[in-house]
């Protein structure tokens, strides 16, 4: 297995309007990429930070981490408030067919507390792709084939994350409409990508209903699920290295990964 050290950041839109209308203030959103040759799966990273940043320990660590097990990973560095509604949504599905674009035989995306709710609208809110855009990126589907949602926030209905909500909706937070899109829980169908899941009990910023409805949604369905449920342990944990007990997550991650044939080999 050969790590790529050399990186440089990879442009979603290009400057291309309107998407970049919808930008102010912010860089163009982009893909840092840490790939490993040789390995047949991809992860888009989310890190979290409420929609209004994100965090440095929720994206090159996890990226090297993933690619200690074998799996190429391209961190996104996606769009924030005062960008709203679509926005990041739209980056994510760009993200996932830019990264199918290279020929990888498996693309997922994963995230971390706000990263993790665009992760999981990533996974219950995509397309087949455009078969007549002139973008040949746009024809390809942005449908990742897992998703890895991480101390996430699931649902804008129920046990949410009020900070999360209000820098997605802003002035329309309490847009009905809008709540219930964002809900993922509420978006599961047979079709859904398999999860690998995981919260702690105690969360006391996002509480841990988030995953634990997500899963039951996805067992409902039928749809393949892995869920770990930790004790303790506080949000935003990351790789929680001074946790023996919680840090196994990311050697539970790379088991599935492996196991649903993302590893080189």
């Amino acid at each position: 297995m050969d790590l790529i050290i050399d990186r440089e950041t990879i442009s979603l839109w290009k400057g291309q309007a309107p998407y970049m209308d919808m930008s102010p203030g912010q860089r163009e959103p982009s893909l840092m990429p840490y790939p490993v040759e040789g390995s047949k799966g991809a992860v888009v990273v989310c890190p979290g930070g409420g929609y209004v940043m994100k965090a440095d320990h929720e994206g090159r660590a996890i990226a090297e981490m993933l690619n200690r097990g074998g799996v190429s990973a391209f961190v996104l560095d996606y769009r924030v408030k005062p960008c709203r509604f679509e926005a990041p949504l739209a980056d994510a599905r760009r993200a996932i067919r830019v990264v199918r674009s290279m020929g990888y035989e498996k693309v997922a995306i994963m995230g971390f507390s706000a990263g993790g709710h665009l992760c999981c609208s990533a996974a219950t809110l995509y397309d087949g792709g455009d078969p007549e855009a002139d973008d040949p990126i746009e024809r390809l589907s942005c449908r990742p084939d897992g998703f890895i949602p991480c101390y996430a926030v699931v649902s804008f209905a129920s046990f949410r994350h009020q900070g999360s909500l209000e820098s997605l909706l802003g002035e329309r937070a309490e847009d009905l409409n809008l709540i219930r899109r964002f809900s993922a829980e509420l978006h599961v169908t047979p079709d859904t990508p398999p999860a690998f899941i995981w919260h702690t009990a105690d969360d006391g910023v996002v509480p841990v209903e988030n995953s634990l409805n997500l899963a039951a949604a996805m067992a409902h369905c039928g749809v393949p699920v892995e869920l770990h449920i930790f004790p303790h342990g506080e949000h935003g944990l990351g790789l929680a290295e001074d946790r023996p007990d919680v840090s196994q997550w990311a050697t539970l991650l790379q088991r599935w990964l492996d196991m649903q044939g993302y590893a080189a080999r």
